[in-house]
């Protein structure tokens, strides 16, 4: 088997030669000089160079298109602004709604005239998000460790002008 092997090696860097010929006056036109290691690399590096010229076309121009799972540029951007345009439709249709309460409450009698505005009407219809705004304990020390800092610096910044 070892035999097998330091043949197979030889044959790789053995030089060969590639001589292409005019049939009829047995001109020489072109030759080269080639060993099957040259050859093998020659074809592994086009082979790469290939799929990597495809890939680009494919990932890089409209073509990615024709793929199953990748959608259009222009029809994500048309997503997006009807996902706009539906969020505020909503929440438009949500205070009219609100107001048309109000003002079926004042037509009724259940809301006297004086205190129907259509401001605080829209204010009560908005929903507010409640969050908690208090620090937690890192950022207490955070803040103790910057103004420490600030501190330093400052009385630093203040002996440099004097």
């Amino acid at each position: 088997m070892t035999k097998k092997k330091k043949n197979f090696r030889k044959k790789l860097f053995v030089k060969n030669r590639l001589v292409i010929l005019n049939e009829n006056t047995f001109e020489e036109i072109f030759s080269f000089r080639l060993t099957l290691m040259n050859v093998f690399v020659v074809f592994s590096l086009g082979g790469i160079f290939l799929i990597l010229i495809t890939t680009f076309i494919i990932a890089f121009t409209p073509l990615r298109e024709f793929i199953p799972g990748y959608s259009s540029t222009q029809l994500k951007k048309n997503a997006l602004e009807l996902a706009i345009k539906s969020d505020s439709l909503t929440t438009s249709l949500k205070k009219n709604e609100a107001y048309i309460k109000s003002i079926q409450k004042v037509l009724t009698g259940e809301l006297e005239y004086a205190k129907f505005n259509k401001d605080s009407i829209l204010a009560e219809s908005e929903e507010i998000q409640i969050t908690n705004m208090k620090a937690s304990e890192e950022e207490i020390k955070l803040r103790e460790e910057v103004s420490k800092i600030e501190k330093e610096s400052g009385g630093n910044k203040a002996n440099k002008k004097k």
